[in-house]
């Protein structure tokens, strides 16, 4: 049964947060999708990854083209993987299931602490997985470093 590992963004926007993190999924061996919510806003997205990080390369594409099932990274708005993820990075109020977290290795939910939807999103995620009994973590980098603020065991 996988986690999820909640990330409070207060100091960083997401085009730069989210980089590390596929990088360390993918160092796992995880294929990874990145799941939100606005087609455009993924677009969006897709085009920063290719300029972040400046210095290396990050192998990842937008869904809905001939080659998403060999996608080491899988940008969507779909709750279906096709890439065959054992990591998925929700983005911008993606709905997560707590089944879904069970069949993964690891789940992270990225949300904007600077936008009250988000933080409002945000908790309603965590109440609803951890109330189904899936393990929880909520990091925070309100400090400027990446902090360990509650976990919720499963």
């Amino acid at each position: 049964m996988g986690n999820a590992l909640f990330y409070h963004l207060t100091r960083r926007p997401l085009e730069q947060v989210l980089p590390p993190l596929l990088e360390r999924s993918l160092a796992a061996g995880w294929r990874v999708v990145v799941r939100g919510r606005d087609s455009a806003r993924l677009t969006w997205l897709d085009e920063a990854l290719w300029t972040h990080p400046e210095d290396g390369f990050l192998p990842h594409g937008l869904a809905g083209g001939e080659f998403d099932v060999d996608q080491p990274v899988l940008i969507t708005t779909s709750p279906h993987s096709p890439n065959g993820a054992a990591c998925l990075m929700a983005v911008d109020g993606a709905d997560v299931a707590p089944d879904e977290v069970a069949a993964l290795q690891r789940v992270c939910i990225l949300f904007d602490g600077n936008d009250q939807a988000a933080l409002a999103q945000a908790r309603v995620q965590w109440k609803t997985l951890t109330g189904a009994g899936v393990a929880a973590q909520y990091w925070s980098e309100e400090s400027g470093r990446w902090e360990k603020k509650a976990e919720t065991p499963a």
